[in-house]
């Protein structure tokens, strides 16, 4: 039996990585460089929120995320200042992020981790 590269053996289309995995290309791309990205619901949040990162201090929020994935972490609260970011540490992906002035009504849930950044 021939097997087609493109379409598999039976004619079916054999799905890339990024289909198998979910991961599109731009979330492939920034877990090898080891850049944090944000979701759409954090990019409202910060928008929202009047919440902006200085250069130093996403870099601090980067090294946060790769500190929580040296232990194993899969779900962190990174704390940058007076900011809180909840991160998918496997995808480097910020999924909420919260000020200080909205910190006291918040419960962090679905996290095993927290760090100081």
């Amino acid at each position: 039996m021939r097997i087609d590269p493109v379409n598999g053996a039976a004619g079916r289309r054999l799905p890339d990585r990024a289909q198998r995995t979910g991961d599109g290309f731009q979330e492939q791309l920034n877990r090898k460089l080891g850049a944090v990205s944000f979701s759409n619901h954090a990019a409202q949040r910060l928008e929202r929120r009047g919440i902006s990162l200085t250069e130093e201090q996403h870099a601090r929020l980067q090294d946060g995320v790769s500190r929580a994935a040296a232990k194993g972490s899969r779900g962190s609260l990174v704390l940058v200042d007076d900011n809180a970011f909840v991160v998918n540490v496997p995808n480097r992906t910020v999924v909420t992020a919260v000020d200080r002035e909205h910190m006291r009504d918040q419960v962090f849930t679905n996290i095993d981790s927290a760090v100081l950044a």
